[in-house]
């Protein structure tokens, strides 16, 4: 009776073997993120195909046509994949009685984390942007982008004119805090926990003066336009009475 459990059913597969064959295939999307930060950080960013990206992701040229239109796309990709794990980590309420800068100081250091595994690769790509300007200015929208949701996570307002200074001046600086990251092997990452928070109080200092300075010319602004929207808008009779002044100069 007891060999009788024993004994496997006809066809049965082994466990492993089941788990192996049931396991959920790879999102081809993450796969051509993967593949292109691996290669990234083996070639210059001129040198790799996006033929090379397909094969080492193991997707054919269609799907990834499918998929992404460029390799610029599939870098806004894995920026929106850092954003996704950066803002599910942030969700939590730990930090909500800090204050802002604290706040962003974790957020940023949580992003960071997030980029270790792709460090080479980032390398390598803010090397190329450093070389091409058309290339600086696209990453540079992808950054900004992130930004704005790294700002709301930390409860900091990136709306308006103000906001729109605030966005653009924390893409640069995170440029610089990368370049400090870039070079520092200390695990506790000392020198750019210190970059970090030298570029937020520089930032928190130059948006005070910009909020400053919106909330002196807000008025101005405001003056102008109640100006010109009392202005009496130019009537088709006040603009047949001219044309006709005008023949009869001209008659005359």
């Amino acid at each position: 009776m007891a060999d009788e459990h024993l004994t496997e059913k006809p066809g049965a597969e082994p466990q492993s073997t089941a788990s192996a064959i049931t396991a959920p295939p790879k999102d081809p999307r993450n796969a051509i993120i993967d593949a292109l930060m691996e290669l990234a950080g083996e070639r210059n960013w001129e040198d790799i195909t996006i033929s090379d990206v397909a094969s080492r992701a193991n997707v054919s040229l269609a799907a990834f046509r499918d998929y992404y239109p460029s390799k610029g796309a599939v870098l806004a990709g894995f920026s929106r994949r850092i954003d996704h794990i950066v803002l599910e980590a942030a969700g939590s309420d730990e930090m909500a009685d800090e204050p802002p800068k604290e706040r962003l100081f974790d957020i940023l250091m949580r992003r960071i984390d997030a980029l270790a595994p792709y460090k080479l690769g980032l390398e390598a790509i803010f090397d190329w942007a450093r070389r091409d300007p058309l290339a600086a200015a696209s990453l540079n929208r992808v950054v900004v982008n992130s930004m704005r949701f790294m700002l709301e996570a930390a409860g900091i307002d990136s709306e308006g004119a103000v906001g729109a200074v605030k966005l653009q001046g924390l893409a640069l600086a995170w440029a610089r805090i990368l370049r400090t990251w870039f070079q520092d092997d200390d695990p506790g990452l000392a020198s750019t926990m210190a970059a970090l928070d030298r570029e937020l109080a520089r930032g928190s200092s130059f948006v005070a003066r910009a909020e400053d300075l919106n909330r002196l010319v807000s008025p101005l602004f405001t003056m102008a336009r109640a100006v010109f929207e009392r202005r009496p808008p130019r009537t088709a009779h006040h603009r047949g009475r001219h044309a006709e002044s005008h023949d009869d100069r001209a008659a005359s």
